[in-house]
């Protein structure tokens, strides 16, 4: 059984069960004399639980199972790999564009009325900042308009690393990039990709994409852009 694999006695128990969100976990000294391993030991377990996004400790309130998310435990990793050899990031961006590239049929054709809405609304909010004064760079808006698209999907793996690409983007600092021309660019071609999910038109979105990367890879070419070739 897959269960088997699992070497921590606390996830185990937490996986056979507690499968639902919200569910209420035992005390550790309770868990302790149930599984008959050391509080110490469950202790260590729990933090190795919390920093994978699996559960969530309060005061009163206790151990509660959180909704599952494959976003942190990549994340974990990602940024030790980044702080080990930052070039590492460049591979997972090229991950990145694959897992777009793959999912972006998948994923429009599951977006609702209301998520075109905020998609153009993201649209406006950026050249709001851009024309403002002073200038604003628009990340969060970067960061939101890109996961909105894939929100959809019911897959917490793809989800997950897409929005650990996102964690990683900010990390490396690529979120501080303020090349104003590079900046309306890049929003002029989020409009055009927008409009066309707006409008339906599923594959000329997905070329749009497309020839959004390749843009972003000739002008680190032409260098006028950072060392960073996929950031979009």
């Amino acid at each position: 059984m897959v269960v088997d694999r699992i070497d921590s006695a606390l996830l185990r128990y937490m996986a056979e069960r507690g499968r639902h969100a919200g569910a209420q976990l035992p005390s550790i000294e309770k868990l302790s004399e149930e599984l008959g391993v050391s509080a110490g030991k469950l202790r260590e377990q729990l933090e190795v639980a919390r920093s994978l996004g699996l559960v969530e400790v309060r005061p009163k309130l206790g151990i509660r199972l959180t909704e599952y998310s494959f976003e942190p435990a990549v994340r974990q990793s990602l940024f030790y790999a980044l702080a080990c050899r930052q070039a590492t990031f460049q591979q997972f961006s090229i991950l990145r564009q694959h897992l777009e590239a793959a999912f972006w049929h998948e994923a429009v054709a599951a977006l609702c009325p209301e998520d075109h809405a905020h998609l153009q609304q993201l649209i406006a909010d950026a050249q709001a900042k851009l024309t403002g004064r002073p200038v604003q760079i628009p990340q969060s808006e970067h960061r939101d308009l890109h996961l909105t698209i894939f929100r959809r999907l019911d897959n917490p793996f793809v989800t997950g690393l897409l929005a650990a690409y996102w964690d990683a983007y900010e990390a490396v600092g690529l979120s501080l990039y303020s090349d104003y021309a590079y900046l309306q660019e890049v929003w002029a071609h989020h409009g055009q990709i927008v409009a066309a999910v707006v409008a339906g038109d599923v594959d000329g979105g997905h070329r749009l994409l497309v020839e959004h990367w390749h843009l972003l890879d000739q002008r680190t070419a032409l260098g006028t852009v950072t060392t960073m070739a996929s950031i979009g």
